[in-house]
């Protein structure tokens, strides 16, 4: 006698938002906010009570899709990366940054 068991097979937690970043299910915390708390050494737990908006199940599922998808992910984070970059120099020249410090301090 066998006994036969069916696995339901999920897909990980994420959601595109308007701003092309991957979203963890309907929360605002972004992939790149738990993997970056993830690289740093904290275990899923301590995610779960960084960011308590999401459940533990969640946090796990998007740890696993990541191990198994690493380079994809990697690719993915180092795009961003790149973009954010790139809109911080863009910021900085339009809104000249550089002597802002003097600026407001000449106000005075």
């Amino acid at each position: 006698m066998s006994i036969q068991v069916e696995f339901k097979v999920s897909a990980p937690p994420f959601r595109w938002d308007e701003a092309g970043g991957i979203r963890i299910a309907q929360s605002r915390v972004t992939l790149d906010s738990l993997l970056a708390a993830y690289h740093s050494g904290s275990t899923p737990e301590e995610i779960a009570v960084q960011y308590s908006v999401l459940r533990l199940e969640d946090i796990y599922s998007a740890i696993a899709y990541y191990l198994s998808h690493r380079q994809e992910i990697d690719s993915y984070l180092e795009q961003r990366q790149r973009k954010s970059q790139q809109q911080r120099s863009e910021f900085s020249q339009q809104y000249n940054l550089a002597d802002l410090r003097q600026r407001l301090l000449d106000r005075d």
